[in-house]
Formats: structure tokens, sequence, C-alpha cells
């Protein structure tokens, strides 16, 4: 089976993802940032990694996305809110709204740190619309903590499944 790791990462946080994820996938597994991706024409599994912006992935994901068709993919993000959020859960249906025309063979979200310089512009912002409260900031402080060992494991555990299912349904 050929199979690809394409991720875009701000902060390092969906690197790290991209990795964990990279080692559940078979020996030749091709690891790229979005920047050197290859096509994405000829590979039977895609693990597709974004940062959440504005309640998508983020831009140079998203039109990378745009160009998978026809094959199984899994989605991968990493966020600032938490990952059992309303939020989360939009972020990663939108990623798989991004993907039509492929099969989605599962999804995985943890939270990660923001990136400072977000925060600054945002807290600059005229009408913010997430201005700075005490659950917003205890909740960037918990990202700030993220990914962490055991984010890795789970999204490990993840890609791990689909590729026992994946290989499973191929040699039937």
């Amino acid at each position: 089976m050929k199979a690809l790791v394409v991720y875009s990462s701000r902060t390092g946080n969906t690197r790290m993802i991209a990795e964990a994820v990279h080692s559940a996938m078979p020996e030749g597994t091709a690891i790229h940032p979005v920047e050197t991706a290859p096509a994405p024409r000829g590979y039977d599994f895609i693990a597709l990694g974004f940062w959440v912006d504005k309640g998508e992935p983020d831009s140079a994901m998203g039109a990378y996305m745009d160009t998978v068709k026809g094959a199984f993919v899994g989605l991968f993000g990493t966020l600032g809110a938490w990952p059992d959020s309303d939020h989360a859960r939009e972020s990663m249906q939108k990623a798989v709204d991004r993907v039509t025309g492929n099969t989605v063979l599962g999804t995985f979200i943890c939270q990660g740190k923001v990136d400072p310089k977000l925060l600054a512009a945002m807290a600059k912002m005229r009408d913010n619309p997430h201005p700075m409260n005490e659950e917003r900031k205890a909740r960037l402080e918990e990202a700030a903590k993220h990914p962490d060992g055991r984010d890795c494991e789970n999204a490990r555990a993840v890609f791990a499944g689909i590729m026992q299912k994946l290989e499973a349904s191929c040699a039937q």
C-alpha cells in the first residue's frame, strides 16, 4: 500500500501529531509538510493534518485538500479549543466536507498551543470575537500543554486502527 502523510503546522503542534500518525503507517510511507508535499495522485491512503484557523483547516492545507480526489483519507487536526467542544466537532466536519469525493476513514483532533503572535493580534482587534476572560485564559493555559504524549499515542492508535481496517478490506 502506498501511503502519504501531509501536514501544515504553524507552531509545531500539527507536525508533532503528524509524526505520531506517520509511526502508525506502513513501512515506506512518506511524510511532508504541505509546502513540499507531492501531488496526491497515486496514493492508496493519505493522512492530512491541519491546524484550525477560524473554524476550518488552515489555508495551506485547505488548498492541498482541494487537490485530493478519489482517495482513502484520514484527517487530523490541532486547535486551541477543547477537543470535545462543538467548535472542534464543527471544525473537523468542515475538514471532512472539504475532501468530498474521497472516502474519509477516520479523524483525530486534539488541543495545541496557540501562536502567541495570533493571541497578540486578537487582543488588538477592535471587535474581538474572543475577548480574554477567565474561562478562555484557563483553556489557553491547558492548550499550551498540548499536544502531549497521550495526544500522540491517541493519534497513533486512531491511525493504526484505520490502517488495520484498510489492509483487511484490501485483503478481501
